[in-house]
């Protein structure tokens, strides 16, 4: 993925953005060594991160690891036990929510039912501005940033409708729109596109990377959509019960896992047993190394190898150690599933100029294409054992 920080093309936010009543310089944010429980769960476990001037950092993990408690912590909603946020370097945890220049679009759209959208947006800049001033759509300076914003995210044409006659994606648009009104130092999503259908999602994502790209704010995007996250963020910070697992470009949490644990939820793995050798582990009648990581274990010692679909290759062999199950295709690549002894069902990608050849039924050998392999406790083990993460 291209780093967007680095394009030439981008809005210098120190200078401002026209239409703007001033300028907005990037910000940069520290979290440090956040705690936040609630009764017996530690939904923070000391966690920290920096994220510099207009980064997109996606907070990835499953339900319950602390990911929407952290963003609700930058935002202001809740309370820390221990730690500090810090913008630009200086703590803001005193500082009430809605003092602290941040915009947040929730899973939920959170309009007003009964104001059209280009009044939802006035709404926003009413925030901005401070409810004691009058400030209404019908005002000159309003209505034009009114009308910029909803040109901003494509809305132009539907700034007098009400949210029952927009659809779900647009409705999001408007919840998009209202939070930038403020003109935020930080953006805050919290699973904005959960709600949404396949299409609508791609295209959302894509124009609030746009977005957020032009203007040169931080955005903080919390999902735990590993496409999503892959796909939009500058660096992907993988959770795990309060706890950053791995933070890193969106190539390296996929391609090099921190630990077992990162290497199941971020894509597809199969899990093939091996046993430990001198020099690394034997797997499918070849010896790999293993990427470091995780105390050693002895010899002999049964592991799970962690193994990429498209780490797989297959060559058709009249008594091959697997049998080709199903195929499906997906595009560009199948996705060929392959019984091995013991009951084991693997998942291999190839072009789909090489899988047109493997029948249903027909043996194939397996091999491991990686230099090096991750390994973890069998199947059932405990998860936190070694090298387990």
């Amino acid at each position: 993925m291209p780093d967007a920080r680095a394009d030439p093309n981008r809005a210098d936010p120190s200078r401002g953005d026209p239409g703007r009543e001033g300028p907005t310089a990037a910000a940069s944010v520290e979290l440090r060594g956040l705690r936040r429980a609630f009764g017996a769960t530690q939904a923070l476990d000391g966690l920290s991160l920096a994220i510099a001037p207009g980064e997109l950092v996606a907070l990835l993990g499953p339900s319950g690891c602390g990911k929407t408690t952290a963003l609700r912590v930058v935002a202001g909603f809740e309370t820390l036990d221990a730690g500090q946020v810090l913008v630009d370097g200086r703590p803001i945890d005193a500082v009430p929510a809605q003092k602290r220049n941040m915009g947040m679009v929730f899973q939920s759209y959170s309009l007003f039912p009964n104001l059209t959208a280009r009044d939802n947006v006035a709404f926003g800049l009413r925030v901005r501005h401070g409810f004691g001033r009058r400030h209404r759509s019908s005002d000159p300076d309003q209505a034009d940033r009114v009308a910029e914003l909803l040109e901003l995210v494509g809305l132009g044409a539907h700034a007098t409708k009400y949210p029952h006659q927009m659809s779900g994606g647009q409705q999001q648009r408007v919840a998009l729109a209202r939070a930038l009104a403020i003109e935020p130092r930080v953006l805050l999503l919290d699973e904005p596109l959960s709600a949404l259908d396949a299409k609508v999602r791609l295209q959302l994502r894509e124009q609030i990377r746009l977005l957020q790209v032009r203007l040169g704010i931080i955005a903080i995007f919390v999902t735990h959509d590993q496409e999503e996250a892959l796909s939009i963020a500058d660096r992907v910070c993988v959770m795990r019960d309060g706890r950053i697992e791995q933070v890193d470009v969106p190539s390296v949490v996929y391609s090099q896992p921190a630990n077992p644990f990162v290497a199941q939820f971020v894509g597809t793995m199969n899990r093939i047993p091996g046993a430990v050798v001198p020099d690394g582990v034997a797997v499918l009648g070849h010896e790999l190394a293993i990427r470091a990581g995780g105390p050693p274990r002895p010899n002999g010692t049964r592991v799970d190898v962690l193994v990429r679909p498209e780490e797989l290759a297959l060559t058709p062999t009249g008594h091959g150690a697997g049998i080709v199950m199903a195929k499906t295709f997906l595009g560009s690549v199948n996705r060929v599933h392959v019984l091995l002894d013991g009951a084991i069902e693997v998942e291999a990608d190839l072009a789909s100029s090489r899988a047109a050849g493997l029948e249903l039924g027909t043996a194939v050998d397996v091999t491991i294409t990686a230099a090096q392999v991750l390994v973890d406790d069998p199947a059932g083990a405990d998860p936190t054992g070694p090298n387990g993460g």
